[in-house]
């Protein structure tokens, strides 16, 4: 097996410079390629990358001349990634929100899955360091989203996932344009529509530290109407895809 990580970042140097040595200390067992796609970061996050890939012949950078959102980001890594030889891709975000020490279990359960979400809503998983009112929203808006679409995961905005590249090639050619939670949901919901067999494994999602989130009103009203065009096309289920051994996975 021949895993990548895919790693969107946009003003990210200081957490970008500490998460990929913390990559490799949790996957020295499993190791790992990464591919950093920055979005034309000014604070330098591509140099701070670059400096890094020349030491470690295991990091890529694939530099973006502007900001062009998530899902740009992450559908041209997606190609890069693709367009070699790596059988397993994996999405993260740059600010700890996901953290390494659940790359290991996700390649583990890859072996029987197309697909496999760290997920903050099934029993282990945890939202931490978020106000209580921030959390209530959040899983107000998981539960709103997954009523809607119909999909059968329990957190369907998560961006930390595991892909089988024979899965995610197919994916990618259904119109993917939204952006940010919406590009998220989407790659879920074509996923279903190809039959994946897939589980979720619980993580702990804690807040960042460092930086500012990258998330505005735009981008959390596109997924208010995204989850409407999903369900308008739910007919496209020719059957609804069942986890592997039958429910999410609740394994810490």
């Amino acid at each position: 097996m021949k895993p990548i990580l895919l790693i969107p970042t946009y003003d990210e140097k200081e957490n970008i410079t500490d998460l990929i040595p913390a990559i490799r200390g949790e996957t020295a067992e499993c190791p790992v390629e990464i591919l950093v796609i920055d979005s034309g970061s000014p604070d330098g996050t591509g140099e701070a990358v670059s400096g890094i890939s020349r030491r470690d012949n295991g990091v890529h950078l694939l530099q973006q001349n502007a900001k062009l959102g998530l899902g740009r980001a992450y559908v041209d890594g997606m190609q890069w990634a693709l367009a070699r030889d790596y059988d397993v891709i994996i999405t993260m975000d740059a600010d700890f929100s996901h953290h390494p020490r659940y790359i290991p279990e996700l390649l583990r359960r890859i072996k029987d899955c197309d697909l496999v979400i760290g997920s903050r809503y099934i029993p282990g998983g945890e939202l931490r360091d978020w106000p209580r009112s921030r959390r209530l929203l959040s899983r107000f808006a998981n539960a709103y989203a997954k009523k809607i679409t119909g999909l059968p995961f329990s957190d369907l905005t998560a961006g930390f996932q595991c892909f089988r590249s024979d899965l995610l090639r197919k994916v990618i050619r259904y119109p993917l344009h939204a952006d940010g939670y919406a590009f998220l949901i989407s790659l879920k919901f074509w996923s279903v529509v190809q039959e994946a067999r897939f589980a979720e494994i619980p993580i702990i999602f804690t807040d960042r530290t460092k930086g500012t989130t990258k998330i505005s009103h735009r981008v959390i009203f596109e997924s208010i109407v995204f989850v409407w065009k999903c369900f308008f096309q739910r007919h496209r289920f020719s059957k609804r895809p069942k986890p592997v051994n039958g429910k999410p996975d609740e394994r810490g």
